[in-house]
């Protein structure tokens, strides 16, 4: 497959806009929600008598759902037209939430975010096929700056809203602030939507979902077990960990040989530039959700601050990314999305230094400057990979792309946390008699491995396309 040169910059489509304005306000259901319920956690255990081990599977439920659903979402699509697939799945999660809202017992509200996970991993991959889909090619800057905006303001206004929702309406209106998504989602999926028909009568590749599925869970599943267990190197992390990756690797050299019958084209990946996309996707989770994990937890043990204002001050980052989202899709649309990643990269390493070399005596204010250029280069990361992963692929492929660039995202988010879970345990243990100083030398060691990590990222961007090279 060969990448179309940039195409000079033109007017989005208003059929697309209108399109992609349906789609994004379901979808934010999804997005806020999977941040939200985080912090009620602790409430949650309190209100419905479980233990952490229990209603930690108000998370996990959910995560495990949402990965085992993502790779049949191309079938679905191929077989009932991407509209019917779209209003299914925001029901599924409609319905998921209305009862999670009114779950009795840590079983029920269990069940019912798996009913959710269900229709939102359903409902991601979707989103994107029908979007690129509808670009047809064009202006796939804009198009990921339009995709990756609600997945960058998840992780940082989640949590402010689940604090305060928690705080002053309970634990039950997190999951009824869904409703009002959904339902709006739904009607103005059906009035205004495109039918997007069925392409093809394709048969389901039941031996490649036995496969997938189930190992993208048990990958999922080890890597939420490593916070719980202080580590890798626990069987409950390294035996679904193993199992996980052992079923992906049959599922791959089995879709290799199967071709296009496979649930998943893994030949996408004989692409230069998907292969770079991927990997800088599966590493995005390393600079977005695990820093996530570092940051606001440092403004709490490190700077003293509460919870809330915590959030407030995270929120500087997705300040900085609604600044850039623009620019960047534009940017990538003229140049390609090589250079314009690069940079992004480039300005979440060095944005990410000065909390690794911060004291306690550093004013706040330059810690929420770095936020906010922190912001900037992420999203001109996450829109730049995506659109590359989609350059040069034809229409049949843009769906098996889909589920590829939303499992390694998510895979890379759940890895991502981990390693940095670790990495602060450890090293927290390790200061331990250091009393706050050593905490906060704790944290500078975990944001050192942070922009370790987005180094190799920078590395990686090298492989991706310019506008004027073939993938």
């Amino acid at each position: 497959m060969s990448a179309s040169p940039a195409p000079p910059r033109e007017r989005l489509d208003p059929a697309f806009v209108r399109l992609a304005l349906v789609l994004l306000i379901g979808v934010l259901a999804v997005v806020f929600d999977t941040t939200i319920v985080n912090v009620a956690l602790d409430t949650l255990g309190g209100d419905l008598h479980a233990a952490v081990s229990t209603i930690q599977w108000v998370t996990t439920g959910y995560l495990l759902a949402l990965g085992m659903a993502v790779p049949v979402t191309g079938w679905l699509v191929d077989r009932w037209g991407g509209k019917n697939v779209w209003l299914c799945a925001l029901a599924i999660f409609l319905a998921g939430s209305i009862g999670a809202s009114l779950a009795w017992n840590a079983p029920a509200l269990i069940a019912c975010r798996i009913v959710q996970g269900t229709g939102g991993g359903l409902m991601l991959p979707v989103l994107q096929t029908l979007l690129f889909q509808a670009a047809g090619g064009r202006s796939l800057g804009r198009v990921t700056a339009l995709i990756s905006f609600p997945a960058l303001l998840g992780p940082i206004l989640g949590p402010m809203a689940g604090g305060l929702i928690v705080g002053h309406l309970g634990w039950r209106w997190i999951f009824w602030v869904n409703v009002p998504f959904c339902v709006a989602g739904l009607i103005l999926a059906w009035r205004l939507m495109p039918a997007f028909p069925a392409t093809r009568r394709s048969r389901l590749d039941g031996a490649g979902l036995a496969l997938l599925s189930p190992g993208i869970a048990a990958v999922v599943y080890g890597l939420a077990q490593v916070g719980r267990d202080g580590g890798f190197g626990h069987a409950a992390v390294l035996v679904p960990l193993t199992a996980g990756a052992a079923l992906v690797a049959v599922f791959a050299v089995r879709a290799s040989i199967v071709g296009d019958d496979a649930l998943v084209d893994v030949r996408l990946f004989r692409v230069t530039s998907f292969s770079a996309a991927g990997g800088l996707l599966f590493l995005s989770g390393f600079a977005l959700y695990g820093a996530m994990l570092l940051v606001p937890l440092y403004f709490q043990q490190v700077r003293g601050q509460d919870a809330f204002t915590a959030g407030l001050l995270i929120a500087a980052q997705g300040v900085g990314a609604l600044v850039s989202r623009g620019p960047a899709g534009v940017l990538t649309d003229r140049m390609g999305p090589r250079w314009v990643a690069f940079a992004g990269l480039v300005l979440v390493a060095a944005a990410t230094v000065p909390f690794a070399v911060v004291t306690t005596g550093t004013r706040e204010w330059w810690l929420v400057t770095a936020l906010v250029v922190r912001g900037v280069g992420l999203s001109a990361v996450t829109g730049p990979v995506m659109a590359g992963a989609y350059l040069g692929l034809d229409r049949a492929a843009v769906p098996h792309a889909s589920i590829i660039t939303r499992t390694a995202q998510q895979v890379g988010g759940s890895f991502g946390t981990a390693v940095l879970a670790v990495v602060l345990q450890r090293s927290v243990a390790a200061h331990a008699d250091a009393g706050p100083a050593g905490r906060a030398r704790a944290f500078d060691v975990a944001f050192w491995w942070s922009i370790g990590f987005t180094a190799v990222a920078i590395v990686l961007a090298l492989w991706l396309p310019t506008g004027s090279e073939d993938t």
